[in-house]
């Protein structure tokens, strides 16, 4: 996963600015005129806010005005009056604006957008250790999942990768070495069977969980790379990287939907390991300490951990040492985290700051 980040990441910083300078360009039939639509290009709306839309013309106001988001109307009116647009049952992220301006047989057409964000202030976390375990300093670890006593680990880098059942003292009681040519990402267990993503090689691997045996190999066609993984017992969660989390069909594997990720300053991005905990979804966020825990319906991030200071212990390779690994013991109600190639695991409490 180390390659292609910085250009993954500017690549959607660049996306993400182009979408938001894209606006106010009217195209008409008839008469030029300057004709501009509120608000400005890449605005930020909290959610929830009402949303105003008003117009300046230099001309003859037109007859009437059309005016939709992302496609749909939302508003229709005789003058230029300004609109009052609820926001509350959109979802978060950059929304398309238009305006048509009808006079007589002519039509006008204005555009601008808003990028819509979390109305929350994201509460803050720190972290208490309750007990520390071994963990394998060769795991690059790009899953965990605790179930019925032990850990499944997804671990990659091509040449390296393998999918690990482990005892949480950390003693490696079944592994499976995944083929040369992947470098395995997230995984998940779905009931009898456990699935694993890889990076860039755009496949979905299916195991037998009890014996590790290769069932299928699936297409991963709807993004170009395969981060995280969570299941909640109907949908399963998946990242790339990016701020979005798509939904996939527990059967199929395949994508019925996505959120995008936002908290009130804007896009949260660089999401990886993922965890389904308590009705919430905890995402690592690559290369940071912190954890950003996630209202599956909405995209806000509600909350974050911070975890700087977790892991004293030596790594080492230090261009290697990055928090990754989520686990969940909902019966024991425990959280553990570790990273890549860390030596140890760690139980934690959060605590709130």
């Amino acid at each position: 996963m180390l390659f292609g980040i910085m250009n993954k990441y500017l690549v959607t910083v660049f996306s993400f600015l182009m979408l938001i300078l894209s606006c106010n360009q009217g195209k008409k039939t008839g008469q030029e005129e300057i004709a501009l639509l509120f608000p400005e290009s890449g605005s930020l709306i909290k959610a929830g806010e009402p949303l105003k839309l008003s117009l300046m013309l230099s001309s003859k106001l037109p007859d009437s005005v059309q005016y939709f988001i992302d496609d749909k109307l939302v508003a229709s009116a005789k003058d230029t009056a300004t609109q009052m647009i609820d926001t509350k049952e959109m979802p978060l992220g950059i929304r398309l604006i238009q305006a048509k301006l009808y006079t007589g047989a002519d039509v006008q057409e204005l555009s601008t957008n808003i990028v819509l964000v979390s109305s929350k202030t994201p509460e803050q976390y720190g972290f208490k250790i309750i007990n520390t375990y071994k963990h394998d300093v060769s795991s690059y670890t790009q899953g965990l999942e605790y179930h019925d006593g032990f850990f499944y680990e997804s671990d990659g880098e091509y040449g390296a990768s393998s999918l690990r059942k482990t005892t949480v003292e950390g003693k490696v009681l079944q592994q499976k070495d995944i083929a040369q040519q992947y470098f395995a990402e997230g995984m998940t267990v779905i009931g009898d069977k456990i699935i694993q993503l890889t990076y860039k090689e755009r496949v979905i691997l299916e195991y037998d969980k009890n014996t590790f045996n290769l069932l299928r190999t699936l297409p991963y066609n709807h993004a170009v790379e395969g981060w995280g993984l969570a299941y909640d017992g109907a949908t399963i969660y998946n990242t790339d990287g990016s701020n979005k989390i798509y939904k996939l069909n527990k059967e199929s594997y395949q994508p019925e939907g996505y959120i995008e990720v936002y908290d009130d300053k804007g896009p949260v991005t660089q999401l990886n390991e993922l965890e389904w905990i308590d009705g919430k979804l905890f995402a690592n966020i690559y290369t940071s300490d912190l954890i950003a825990i996630i209202n599956p319906q909405t995209g806000e991030v509600e909350a974050y951990i911070n975890l700087i200071g977790l892991n004293k212990e030596q790594v080492e390779d230090q261009d290697q040492d990055v928090l990754n690994g989520i686990a969940w013991d909902a019966k024991g109600k425990r959280l553990f985290v570790t990273g890549k190639k860390w030596p140890k695991l760690y139980q934690i409490e959060m605590v709130k700051r």
